[in-house]
């Protein structure tokens, strides 16, 4: 009997250390699961019209399908991802989607978008407890 609580207890464990870890089949989101969040919170800011949201929720998703598409280049090139690389046509993605975006939002709008909610949708990283540093 005892045997048996242990084993049952050791499996347990096992299987929330798993999930814990993600169980090691990270699926990267879809850019429609990427999309809604922004759009949540760009339709709650700003309220804009139907037809202007759609003009940027168009925006992002054409961004996030670049990004992934540059993501699978870089990949199937072999070998370890040039992390500079990657950087750079990130940036350069970003700021071709800002330049779409400042022709649908003002200019105070694309102002709040940068420095309040894109900085919020940003994934966080739990960095622990780091002794008071």
């Amino acid at each position: 009997m005892k045997k048996q609580v242990l084993l049952l207890a050791i499996a347990a464990l096992t299987g929330f250390t798993a999930m814990a870890q993600g169980g090691g089949n990270f699926q990267r989101r879809t850019p429609e699961e990427r999309l809604k969040p922004i759009h949540e919170k760009i339709d709650s800011a700003f309220k804009l019209d139907a037809a202007k949201l759609k003009q940027v929720d168009d925006i992002f998703l054409e961004s996030f399908k670049e990004q992934d598409k540059k993501m699978e280049e870089m990949r199937a090139g072999g070998g370890q991802m040039d992390r500079d690389a990657w950087q750079a046509a990130r940036q350069k993605m970003t700021e071709e989607r800002d330049t779409k975006l400042k022709a649908v939002l003002t200019e105070e709008q694309l102002k709040i978008f940068k420095e309040q909610i894109e900085p919020s949708l940003r994934p966080q990283r739990g960095g622990g407890n780091r002794g008071g540093q």
